[in-house]
């Protein structure tokens, strides 16, 4: 009996390796009429072994486009989520429970089947073709989420051989105008793959959201990127640190959307049917959610984007990653062993209001009330990449500033 108990937990052991650094990440595609904004959005919040990352952007297609890679990728051949200059946006999460009795051994071609998307695809229809096209098996195990500027957006769930459609618009599909992917297909093995509990997080804070009238790009990234709701303690773990009445200062973050694992987050807002697609928002936090600061970017504005956010080679990272891995270290300070399943989390939210997570979001109102300003003046009259530049500068100076960069 005692030999039984040693190799299960031996067995669990090997999984939560395996899963913990595997690409396991929390999604949503969410429909114009269903968005605060009446416009389309996409959200993944990424979970990955590759916790460096930075943005890039690309001439190397069709369109051009901006994409979340690995900062260790220097060639760009992976791309986790990304938008075009048509206004074509993409990303996924890994699924569980497809292929599970394929023999095929090409695997992980998801980053480079989304850079191929992004370098061709100008909407959901040439996806559609780009998946039937694309050679088999592909080594795909995956849920794409896509958004076009014609109002476009749907979840596809693709594996070896197929793929099946879960569109955002149709209410016999997404009754509430949105989809949510964790880490397990519905077209999978049912009751197998992993993300359960974080999928019925995502599906009450959506809910709520929606009921609220609040289901917007703010929400998305301050509320659901740095969501602190577990549902099956029934508890939302920011009001409790807030009101001071936590127990201890440490947490258990493991069931958390947001959790030691997550690496960055990427939102692409795009735009209504026939308004211009060069102002489809990528708002990006690169770096762990909880401590990186979330700042816009345009395909419009080409290369020179904010230098926090691009690779910078002395580093090996971006600098806001870099920053951002240096604040989470607060927050897991706890280095032996399995030390990263809890999270110290009054780091980030605390009764003075003086966490990191509640000083980041007092700068980024200022960000999103700036970035609003400045789409307004954008659909109003045209704006050069100049301008672009221009309010890139100001958010690079932002910060800079606010990490005390140039000390």
């Amino acid at each position: 009996m005692r030999t039984k108990h040693i190799l299960l937990a031996t067995t669990l052991f090997v999984l939560s390796v395996l899963f913990n650094t595997a690409e396991a990440c929390t999604t949503a595609v969410i429909a114009a009429k269903s968005s605060a904004s009446g416009k389309s959005m996409i959200w993944k919040l990424r979970d990955t072994d590759n916790l460096k990352n930075a943005m890039r952007y690309f001439n190397d297609g069709t369109y051009t486009y901006l994409g979340l890679v690995n900062s260790n990728d220097t060639l760009g051949e992976h791309v986790w989520g990304g938008s075009n200059s048509v206004g074509f946006a993409i990303m996924n999460s890994a699924s569980f429970n497809v292929n599970e009795n394929d023999t095929t051994e090409l695997k992980d071609q998801e980053g480079v089947f989304m850079k191929l998307a992004l370098q061709t695809c100008g909407s959901l229809k040439e996806f559609e073709e780009l998946l039937d096209s694309y050679p088999k098996p592909s080594g795909q195990a995956s849920h794409y989420g896509v958004i076009d500027a014609n109002g476009g957006a749907a979840f596809y769930e693709v594996n070896n051989w197929t793929w099946t459609k879960f569109d955002a618009n149709d209410a016999a599909v997404a009754p509430n105008g949105y989809v949510i992917r964790t880490n397990f297909s519905e077209t999978g093995t049912p009751d197998v793959g992993f993300g359960f509990i974080r999928r019925e997080t995502a599906e009450k804070v959506f809910a709520k959201a929606l009921e609220n009238n609040k289901l917007d790009y703010r929400t998305v990234l301050q509320r659901f990127s740095r969501c602190t709701y577990h549902p099956v303690f029934d508890v939302n773990y920011r009001v409790k640190f807030e009101k001071g009445e936590n127990e201890s200062p440490f947490i258990s973050s493991d069931d958390l959307i947001t959790r030691h694992g997550s690496s960055s987050t990427i939102v692409v807002e795009g735009v209504k049917p026939g308004d211009n697609p060069a102002l489809t928002t990528i708002w990006t936090q690169v770096g762990f959610p909880h401590t990186t600061l979330s700042l816009p970017m345009w395909v419009e504005g080409g290369e020179d984007f904010p230098t926090i956010l691009a690779l910078d080679k002395e580093l090996e990272n971006s600098p806001l990653n870099e920053v951002a891995l240096e604040w989470k270290g607060k927050c897991y300070p706890i280095t032996r062993s399995d030390g990263y399943h809890y999270m110290k989390f009054d780091e980030l939210i605390n009764q003075d209001n003086t966490g990191i997570a509640q000083r980041i979001e007092l700068v980024e109102k200022e960000i999103f009330d700036k970035t609003d300003e400045f789409l307004t003046q954008w659909s109003e009259k045209t704006v050069t990449s100049s301008h672009i530049k221009s309010f890139y500068k100001w958010l690079n100076e932002k910060a800079v500033d606010f990490y005390d960069l140039n000390k």
